[in-house]
């Protein structure tokens, strides 16, 4: 799971990005490796109808749609021939939508639209970026419809993937992003995924500023990821305890402090 690909990112996403040359020595380490990236799309499909995944798969994705995946990703996804899904937030990216809130410099839909047509999957990633499990249920449907249209005007084509704002969701989202027409869907959870998970409970494992060459080629690999991502995934469980409180407090309609983007 990526987020910002930039030489100097805003601060709100610094720890969340990786300059381009780290992007592109991880990529380098996936060739080299052997793996076979394919898309979000194409993982659901092999798993729903029991086609053979390619050697060595993996998921490349993007979270937001920052606009240094096309100026940055791109060129090097390219380069290897990779399949890569970028998780567009609606309400950030440039345009005529654009509701404000965004971290950084984002994508604009003439660049979105580039990047679907070199076959970089587009999916969902909400419209303005809430927590979606402290929505109401009409709000809650509003965030994952109007994601899901807005993409759909723009591209031609509905997306049928989507990934959980900062990775949260309850059962109540789940089945509100599966009624919005999405296949599939992307959590967190700093894990690797498979396939007991369900379609719409997938997990990922973050890729940050800090993660140096050598941690990259241990996750890959799926070493050690249990012991890197430790105190996050106790945090993470600690902040769905509260997550949960403030619900039963405050209803669904509560919100809290975000903890950075997703």
């Amino acid at each position: 799971m990526y987020h910002a690909v930039a030489r100097s990112p805003a601060d709100g996403v610094y720890g969340l990005s990786v300059s381009p040359g780290a992007f592109r020595t991880q990529m380098e380490i996936l060739a080299r490796r052997g793996f076979t990236p394919l898309t979000t799309a194409a993982l659901g499909e092999s798993w729903r109808t029991g086609r053979p995944l390619p050697r060595r798969p993996v998921l490349i994705t993007f979270d937001d749609g920052y606009e240094g995946v096309h100026r940055h990703a791109l060129p090097v996804l390219a380069e290897h021939g990779f399949a890569a899904t970028v998780f567009v937030t609606t309400g950030w990216l440039r345009g005529v939508y654009d509701e404000g809130g965004a971290l950084d410099a984002m994508l604009d839909w003439g660049q979105v639209r580039e990047l679907a047509a070199t076959g970089v999957e587009i999916g969902g990633h909400s419209h303005t970026h809430p927590q979606l499990d402290q929505l109401d249920d009409v709000t809650l449907r509003a965030e994952t419809v109007r994601c899901r249209e807005i993409v759909s005007t723009e591209l031609g084509a509905a997306p049928v993937s989507f990934a959980y704002p900062y990775g949260y969701s309850t059962r109540r989202v789940r089945q509100s992003v599966r009624a919005a027409g999405f296949a599939q869907s992307l959590a967190v959870g700093n894990a690797l995924a498979r396939r007991r998970q369900g379609p719409y409970a997938l997990e990922r494992v973050t890729v940050r500023r800090g993660t140096g060459a050598a941690e990259f080629a241990r996750l890959v690999e799926g070493r050690a990821v249990a012991r890197t991502f430790a105190v996050d995934r106790a945090l993470t469980k600690g902040f769905a305890v509260v997550r949960g409180v403030r619900r039963v407090r405050h209803g669904p309609g509560g919100s809290g402090p975000a903890a950075g983007p997703g």
